[in-house]
């Protein structure tokens, strides 16, 4: 059996795993546990320092979809993300964020709105405003990664010529940057909100 240092290392076994009943924590090493709950249930948790000198638990998952093996992997994924001051839960969570590029958010919120327009004509011009103006020039880039700059770029071309169609896309672009800070995928200001001052 390896070791590092007083504690072993890859201490349990497939077999063991399976067939363990006994409750509590059981260590495999380098911080990793088999965790079995009264209930029977199985879960493997990593026990990591991160910067500050502040331990935490990790959650890797139940041993009926991942396996000693994979366990030890994540572990040594995390251990690795610690040594480097970061924070493997934080980081986490962050991945697991998918954030949607702007067509994306748009169309979902238009879809969610359905139910409040007036008429189909109405709806409709709400996001084919959208489609013709914005879609072309950041439809495509995730919504936390557009900048008031973006916005003007969008903006420009019609603010003096189409005035009443500059505004209502302006209005909808914020509407669209609200609904991603609602659900966490904008952090920071609606690159929207001040768009006016930097146009004529």
């Amino acid at each position: 059996m390896p070791k590092q240092g007083p504690h072993p290392v890859n201490k349990l076994k497939t077999m063991l795993v399976t067939s363990m009943k006994k409750v509590g924590r059981h260590a495999d090493g380098n911080g990793l546990y088999l965790v079995v709950e009264p209930s029977g249930a199985k879960r493997w948790v990593l026990r990591v320092l991160i910067q500050g000198g502040r331990r935490i638990d990790m959650g890797l998952g139940s041993t009926s979809h991942v396996s000693l093996g994979e366990a030890r992997e994540k572990a040594a994924t995390a251990r690795k993300l610690a040594r480097n001051g970061k924070d493997p839960v934080a980081e986490r969570r962050e991945q697991r964020i998918q954030v949607p590029t702007f067509r994306e958010a748009a169309e979902q919120v238009h879809s969610e709105r359905l139910p409040t327009f007036g008429n189909a004509k109405h709806a409709a011009q709400w996001i084919s405003t959208l489609r013709t103006y914005a879609f072309p020039k950041i439809g495509d880039m995730p919504v936390n990664s557009i900048t008031t700059s973006h916005v003007v770029g969008v903006l420009g071309p019609i603010w003096l010529t189409k005035v009443e169609t500059a505004s209502r896309l302006k209005q909808r672009l914020f509407i669209v940057f609200q609904w991603a800070k609602a659900h966490g995928f904008l952090i920071g200001d609606n690159p929207a909100s001040t768009v006016q001052q930097a146009l004529p």
